[in-house]
């Protein structure tokens, strides 16, 4: 079945109306060339006589501006693909490096991440590193694979038949670390004009009192971003080892407003302690104190399993002399808290009529992440400083509980030098913390902008024609559990395991939704690229060996039918948007592993003599460290819109 398309070229604009060949199915991109709108004619998808017909003003189309794009430091980024999405289909101002015309006739955006598509696959070159080549332009997808691909790879014919140019894009993160691709797309800024609402609504609520401190939980989604140990019955998303334990999932009947109105959770603030021993760190001292009454529940020195090979003192302030005496072990103090944080057991004997149980109490900690892994607990209600409270120069950077202190609450604690920090200390300065941001309100402690979901921008727009607010639909079709985390302000959240199940209910979700997003995995699981998050004392899992050509071959075809499948089901003057996120990322996360254990050994008192030198870290490593993060951040971009 031959198929061409024509190139982009420079031509003169004619006078008249343009004539082009167009088979029915097929599709127009416009593509900027040296300042100059150029018509890039859609290959066939089949063999048909060439009819002319007049070109549809009326027709969206997506057109590229090379010209924006050549001035960029960088490629399109996520949060580009995502303000995309929200100038299509809510209120969001155009972008510059891409035209939408006729956007306003665009019923639909549907937008599908598929990790694990790169250019090889799809027969393109790798992007150009030379500094005389810009790897930022848009490429053209040649319909044949490449000679020397052989038949090793059948490649996504779906993909070369129905968009004729892949975008080049860029992952977030920093020179070190790539961030999360998800949260990226469905977070974003507001807009000023919300912003000013926004802070006007704040001052009315500190006018009106509001001292709710479930207002400062951390959502699951901001707990999995931060690496924090996840229930399971919340998520499926953390691997626990033998030894780690987690809260009771609290009662339904415990949620029941009393007549005395909400029924309001105790809060709990902690502080751990920790030493170095044979089998690396572990507890020794945990203190918790009651939020409300300041009274010291629970402070215990914790006897290491194992003899201690450096107390970490100038840190944790634990001498070998205090710790003489300590007869508490690891399991008894992880009972203890665990008891603390859990609903009392009613008792199966008495003749009163039973009460619901309390709600499950909230932690508070600084960084708390560290106290729950340090205790092998998982538990779902958070409050942490380290992340209500903003950094200066903006996230994801962390403000030191110090400094905070200092900077807020205008007084100094940690002033013990060599001698270390104080558990007691650190807990009551996150009470008083947390009490300040209750009397100042939710903007208290922060320096940049707000951020918010997409699924809450697109509920405020009335873009919709006949609609107001809240009348755009949204769905999220994805692996895992998404109405937890970035599904959780979407109209419809429907969770998956398997690409098959997505598409499935991709297809059901279609005709009832404006904006959907669903994710397909499996080539992606496949290359070795996903790997779960597992507890910090195991040993992260051997690399999967790297799948056989016919592997790989199988599940490019069932990828590229389903994406048959879906795009027959979409509706006329439907946005397609398909974005691969980023690249590899396995030689970044080897290299972190490496330099984060360098690190560690460092700040446990090893000298670099003492370590071995597969151990090392150096200058060059970092470079190398640097390069393998830019090269995991490169991903594509597919625009089109189905006629």
């Amino acid at each position: 079945m031959k198929r061409h398309v024509s190139s982009p070229v420079k031509t003169e604009m004619p006078q008249k109306k343009a004539k082009i060949s167009e088979t029915p199915g097929e599709r127009d991109y416009l593509v900027e060339n040296d300042g100059e709108w150029t018509k890039v004619e859609r290959r066939k998808q089949k063999k048909a006589k060439k009819t002319e017909v007049k070109l549809d003003s009326a027709q969206p189309r997506f057109m590229y501006s090379s010209s924006e794009i050549t001035k960029r430091s960088y490629a399109v980024g996520i949060e580009e693909i995502r303000d995309l999405a929200l100038h299509i289909i809510s209120d969001a101002p155009p972008p510059n490096w891409l035209r939408v015309e006729n956007a306003f006739l665009i019923t639909k955006v549907v937008a599908i991440l598929i990790p694990g598509i790169t250019p090889d696959i799809l027969g393109l070159p790798p992007l150009p590193t030379s500094a005389m080549s810009n790897p930022n332009i848009p490429l053209s997808i040649p319909l044949p694979p490449r000679p020397e691909l052989g038949k090793e790879l059948s490649g996504v014919p779906f993909i070369a038949s129905t968009f004729s140019h892949a975008c080049p894009t860029r992952a977030p993160g920093d020179s070190t670390r790539m961030h999360s691709v998800l949260s990226t797309f469905f977070n974003g800024p507001i807009s000023s004009s919300e912003k000013k609402k926004r802070t006007a609504e704040k001052e009315m609520s500190d006018i009106l009192g509001n001292k709710d401190p479930e207002q400062y939980l951390l959502t699951l989604e901001r707990m999995i971003e931060n690496e924090y140990p996840i229930p399971s019955y919340t998520a499926d998303v953390f691997q626990k080892s033998p030894g780690w334990v987690e809260t009771p999932e609290q009662p339904k009947e415990s949620l029941l407003t009393s007549s005395e109105g909400k029924r309001q959770r105790k809060i709990y603030s902690i502080d751990c302690e920790m030493c170095l021993t044979e089998d690396g760190k572990e507890l020794t001292r945990v203190c918790v104190i009651d939020f409300d009454t300041g009274i010291v529940v629970y402070d215990q020195l914790v006897k290491p399993g194992k003899a201690v090979v450096d107390y970490l003192t100038r840190w944790s302030g634990i001498t070998a002399a205090a710790l003489a005496t300590a007869t508490t072990t690891f399991s008894e103090a992880q009972a203890q808290v665990l008891r603390i944080l859990s609903p009392p057991i009613s008792n199966p004997f008495s003749t009163e009529k039973p009460k619901p149980p309390p709600p499950t109490p909230i932690l508070l900690g600084h960084s708390l992440e560290s106290d729950l892994k340090a205790l092998k607990i998982c538990h779902p209600f958070c409050i942490d400083t380290a992340i209500i409270y903003h950094h200066p120069r903006g996230r994801p950077l962390k403000p030191g509980l110090a400094w905070l202190t200092k900077k807020w609450c205008n007084r100094e604690i940690q002033t013990r030098g060599e001698g270390g920090h104080d558990p007691e200390e650190d807990a009551r300065a996150c009470v008083d913390l947390l009490k300040k941001k209750l009397i100042e309100g939710p903007m208290f402690g922060e320096f940049k902008t707000d951020y918010e979901s997409i699924f809450e921008r697109m509920s405020r727009s009335t873009r919709r024609a006949g609609g107001g607010v809240g009348s755009i639909k949204c769905a999220v079709v994805d692996h895992g559990n998404p109405s937890m985390m970035h599904g959780n302000k979407a109209t419809t959240s429907i969770g998956c395991s398997t690409d098959e199940e997505v598409l499935t209910n991709l297809l059901e979700v279609l005709p009832s939704h404006h904006f959907v997003f669903g994710r397909f995995m499996s080539l992606a699981n496949v290359l070795g690229w996903v790997t779960p998050k597992v507890a910090p004392d195991v040993p992260p899992p051997e690399p999967v060996p790297p799948p056989t050509p016919e592997v790989i071959a199988t599940v490019l075809s069932d990828l590229n039918a389903r994406l048959k499948s879906l795009h027959a089901s979409l509706p006329s003057r439907t946005a397609l948007i398909i974005f691969t996120g980023h690249s590899d990322p396995r030689h970044m996360v080897v290299l972190n592993a490496r330099k984060h254990a360098f690190e560690t050994a460092i700040r446990n008192g090893r000298s670099t003599q003492a370590l071995q030198p597969q151990e090392q870290w150096s200058a060059h490593d970092s470079r190398v460290l640097e390069e393998a993060v830019e090269l995991a951040k490169r991903g594509l971009l597919f625009l089109g819109v189905k006629p």
